[in-house]
């Protein structure tokens, strides 16, 4: 069997086992709940989506649990609805056909994805992230990851229905966001770090202006007054390119009530702390990290990137933050596991600790 190009003219879905594009076999109706809450998911997205830009894998779009879609070369397709990701016999591409998809999306994006740029993360519309790795950097063939988000983003109150907060007390997160404490959300991939940030933001007072900084723009916030800034990749000549360090220098002169970066991964936090200890009340940020415990260490080492010490890493830290909210996964579920907050040893050593210190958060939570 050959492969054709997805291109502008891909034949409309469903497709046929014997469709160039991949093979597509019928399931069984899809369930509806989720790990976030109930009811259709994908329905206004894939309104914004043309289905034909998904070619073959528009048909897992069906099943309203979906968030993520996984190919690799031609190994074969996987689905997470929310309980982690399994294997999907129902949709299987060749490499040709992925490598197609890919390069078709990224397109779609604005961006180009080819040897020179091999590693690509785009935004479609509808909030659709997709993220494509070519080979020979990926060595199991093209690797398609896409993601998928809830139409209506689910509010603190839709969290708490699903157990999110049974290990803490949902009344310390509330008072956080009531006393404009500076949060920073921490967990694994997928433990739903950005889900839990735009909750707490949509619970915000109306009258906040919230400015978010993304690498890919990822945040649904339900609020009436929210700006979102989107880093941009350098263009094929290798100029144009606007990192999360400059966005955030530009959203100081913006006015941000409450200024949030999607996730700190590098020069950024240096700015981030730098802004949320002068006067910039109700920031927000996210960080990867396995455990309360091992956040220190990655700011330490997000701080030697930017130039920090360690020392004066963490003074910035301790003084700008006032709450760490870590998040886990566990069984497919995902929760808010505990709340801490970060300090320094008798050595002057970042370190966390569970609880809440003498800050804004500590205050409301009493």
């Amino acid at each position: 069997m050959t492969d054709a190009p997805l291109g502008p003219e891909a034949p409309h879905l469903p497709v046929t086992r014997e469709s160039p594009l991949g093979r597509f076999v019928p399931s069984a109706p899809p369930g509806a709940a989720t790990h976030w809450g109930t009811g259709a998911q994908n329905g206004v997205q894939m309104a914004q989506l043309d289905r034909t830009w998904l070619g073959p894998l528009a048909p897992l779009l069906e099943d309203p649990a979906v968030t993520d879609v996984f190919v690799t070369g031609d190994s074969g397709t996987w689905v997470d609805r929310g309980g982690g990701a399994t294997p999907d016999p129902r949709v299987h591409l060749s490499e040709a056909a992925v490598r197609d998809l890919a390069v078709r999306l990224v397109a779609r994006g604005g961006r180009h994805v080819d040897e020179a740029s091999p590693c690509v993360d785009v935004r479609l519309p509808g909030g659709v992230r997709v993220h494509a790795v070519l080979p020979p950097v990926s060595t199991s063939g093209t690797a398609l990851s896409i993601r998928f988000p809830r139409a209506v983003p689910p509010t603190l109150d839709d969290l708490a229905r699903t157990g999110f907060f049974s290990e803490v007390d949902e009344a310390v997160v509330r008072a956080c966001v009531e006393r404009r404490a500076n949060v920073l959300v921490t967990g694994a991939g997928g433990t739903g770090k950005t889900t839990f940030l735009a909750a707490m933001l949509s619970a915000a007072a109306p009258g906040d202006r919230i400015v978010t900084v993304e690498d890919v723009a990822e945040l649904r916030v339900l609020h009436p007054h929210v700006v979102s800034l989107e880093a941009r990749q350098p263009n094929l000549e290798g100029v144009g390119g606007i990192d999360l360090a400059r966005l955030l220098r530009e959203a100081l002169r913006m006015r941000p009530d409450r200024l949030v970066v999607g996730e700190c991964r590098g020069v950024e936090v240096r700015e981030l702390l730098s802004a949320l200890n002068t006067g910039h009340d109700g920031g927000a940020g996210t960080l990867h990290a396995n455990g309360l415990r091992d956040v220190p260490a990655r700011l330490e080492a997000l701080g030697a990137v930017a130039g920090l010490t360690p020392a004066a890493l963490a003074r910035q830290a301790v003084s700008a933050l006032d709450a760490v909210f870590h998040l886990e996964r566990v069984a497919g579920r995902r929760r808010l596991a505990c709340i801490g907050s970060l300090g320094t040893t008798s050595e002057g050593e970042l370190a966390a600790q569970p609880g809440l210190g003498a800050g804004r958060a500590a205050r409301g939570a009493s």
